[in-house]
């Protein structure tokens, strides 16, 4: 088969590999699509995966092909349906896993990330991992679930925002997967900072109360009920840690470089009562992204600006680098 393989820090290359075989409780999955994010560029730059080379990919859809001898009747997934996967590899048995925290797993692992992933003609995935699509759902459209479960996560652990003031940095993918679900959650109102116009013309597109460059173009008197960041971007995550009204709760969602760092008020966080909190990947929320996908919370040609080639996955990572477009997939 073809595939992508990260074979060393900043080396990708397009490869012919072995098909491969699905063990007992796995199953094949021949890649419609799949989508680019944050965590292939912190690969590419060798911090993510344990060990290089690795197949990049854990945003994925598509056909099942082979099933393994152990998959039977009762796993509801056989040879021929349509499946979007969640990544997520636990090992269900360390402290974290006991206490139902499987994405605080000490041995946390991820397809695409620790293991051979959806950026290649097939891809292998636990038969459990996997979730099948309605007919209404496009294939390649399905690879929007895994981010978006991410999202869903990032509201369990807010648990309800019921009426409050929302800011939200960035206006890529995830911000604006951000931007739908507080609108789903009743925000009373939803605004989005970001550098890029044309991103955050998509949020006004969306839905959004008002946009900006910078949070002081927005008059706010009592600042924001919750501030999520969507970006990594050590400068807006010290601005927006100062953007936190009374009560309010700041979300770390984008992921960070391992170097960034911000300052933090003590007294402040003390005596305003002030919550910051982080969201991390996929936990019990999968299926719940797959349902609310399927009812049609995103409008997939919002959110996908570019499909190209298996073969252009380089110049796919060098438009997500750039801050270009949405969501970016490459096809198999």
């Amino acid at each position: 088969m073809r595939a992508v393989v990260i074979s060393g820090v900043d080396q990708v290359e397009i490869a012919d590999l072995p098909d491969p075989t699905p063990g007992p409780r796995e199953v094949v999955v021949r890649v419609s699509a799949c989508g680019l994010c944050g965590t292939d560029l912190h690969i590419l730059k060798g911090e993510f995966a344990p060990t290089l080379p690795v197949v990049p990919g854990h945003e994925f859809a598509g056909e099942v092909v082979a099933v393994g001898t152990s998959v039977d009747a009762a796993d509801a997934i056989a040879v021929g349906d349509r499946v979007a996967v969640d990544p997520s590899l636990y090992c269900f048995e360390c402290h974290y896993c006991r206490l139902g925290r499987n994405n605080l797993c000490e041995r946390w692992a991820a397809i695409g990330v620790s293991t051979a992933g959806g950026a290649a003609e097939y891809a292998v995935a636990p038969v459990a991992n996997c979730v099948k699509l309605p007919e209404h759902v496009r294939t390649q459209d399905a690879a929007l679930i895994e981010p978006l479960s991410c999202a869903v996560r990032g509201y369990d652990v807010l648990a309800g925002q019921l009426g409050s003031r929302v800011l939200i940095y960035g206006s890529g993918t995830m911000g604006l997967m951000m931007l739908e679900l507080a609108k789903r959650v009743g925000a009373v109102s939803v605004d989005v900072v970001d550098l890029n116009p044309e991103r955050l013309a998509t949020a006004v597109q969306l839905g959004c109360d008002l946009t900006a460059a910078s949070a002081d173009e927005i008059e706010r008197p009592y600042l924001w009920d919750l501030v999520v960041d969507a970006t990594g971007n050590e400068r807006a995550i010290q601005d927006g840690l100062g953007r936190v009204g009374k009560g309010g709760t700041f979300l770390q969602f984008g992921v960070s470089d391992y170097a960034a760092r911000a300052t933090i008020e003590p007294y402040k966080i003390y005596n305003q009562e002030i919550t910051i909190t982080g969201s991390m990947a996929v936990l019990h929320s999968f299926e719940r992204a797959a349902e609310l996908f399927a009812a049609g919370l995103l409008d997939p040609d919002v959110f996908i600006s570019d499909r190209l080639p298996l073969e252009k996955y380089a110049d796919a990572l060098a438009l997500f680098a750039a801050g270009k477009g949405r969501k970016i997939q490459v096809l198999p």
